[in-house]
């Protein structure tokens, strides 16, 4: 972007669009998560909520044989997503697709697996769960991650911080239960491990935001927006025994 005077949006998309992932993750956590479905051959549609460029898109289909849909609000990062397609010679199974998670142009009970990482967070576990369900066949899947609290109690700067950025975390026991209340039987869950967020995000993040403040030299926007990214790393460093990622994976009632 040549914008002079660039958004908090602009900046975030300028940022992730050349990340491989655009949230904490890794092949061997969506590996691992995928080794909790049962008869993968007979998953033939899978939706991916949130794909962003596609990074956990491509170890899916590399996984599954079957179809698979990327739906991002972004366009930028479906344009990547249906790029890096067309590079892993995919394109006939994998196709990205601009729109919203809260509003999906899908079919009732069309998919077989519903996948997201690093996204649901962004309209709440509950209802990002409860919505998804109707276009779930039955005994379909749905896999997601989710930061979540890891103790009853933790320090008030960690949970202002979560709270600011507007998301409600609730701790791993609460969100099986809500996913038992909104029609799922879980499956399983599992933490992701610190290198999901440090070596896979953080990292590789910092190396973009170099080139940010490069590009917008003295840019007051851009140095405010990469002073909250450094905070959200410190914090990270500081909290992490309190909260992380966690894989949930259910199966539709």
């Amino acid at each position: 972007m040549d914008n002079e005077q660039p958004t908090i949006l602009d900046l975030i998309i300028e940022t992730h669009a050349g990340l491989e992932r655009q949230g904490p993750g890794s092949p061997e956590m969506t590996t691992k998560a995928l080794s909790f479905l049962d008869n993968l051959k007979t998953i033939s549609r899978v939706a991916d909520i949130a794909c962003g460029t596609g990074g956990q898109t491509m170890v899916l289909a590399q996984n599954i044989a079957g179809n698979i849909t990327g739906v991002d609000l972004c366009s930028d990062f479906i344009t990547i997503f249906n790029d890096n397609a067309e590079k892993l010679n995919l394109r006939e199974r994998v196709h990205g697709i601009v729109g919203s998670m809260e509003n999906l142009s899908f079919q009732k009970e069309e998919f077989d697996l519903i996948w997201s990482e690093g996204a649901i967070d962004n309209i709440g576990f509950e209802k990002g769960i409860t919505y998804w369900n109707g276009f779930l066949k039955k005994n379909g899947y749905i896999a997601v991650t989710c930061p979540s609290w890891f103790t009853d109690e933790r320090p008030a700067e960690i949970e202002k911080f979560w709270g600011d950025a507007g998301c409600e975390l609730d701790t791993i026991a609460q969100n099986i239960s809500i996913m038992q209340k909104s029609g799922y039987i879980p499956v399983a869950s599992f933490t992701l491990p610190e290198k999901c967020w440090t070596d896979n995000y953080f990292i590789p993040r910092e190396a973009a935001e170099k080139t940010l403040l490069e590009k917008y030299t003295g840019n007051r926007t851009v140095e405010a927006y990469i002073e909250s990214s450094n905070y959200e790393v410190e914090l990270y460093s500081k909290y992490n025994q309190y909260y992380g990622y966690v894989f949930y994976i259910g199966k539709k009632k």
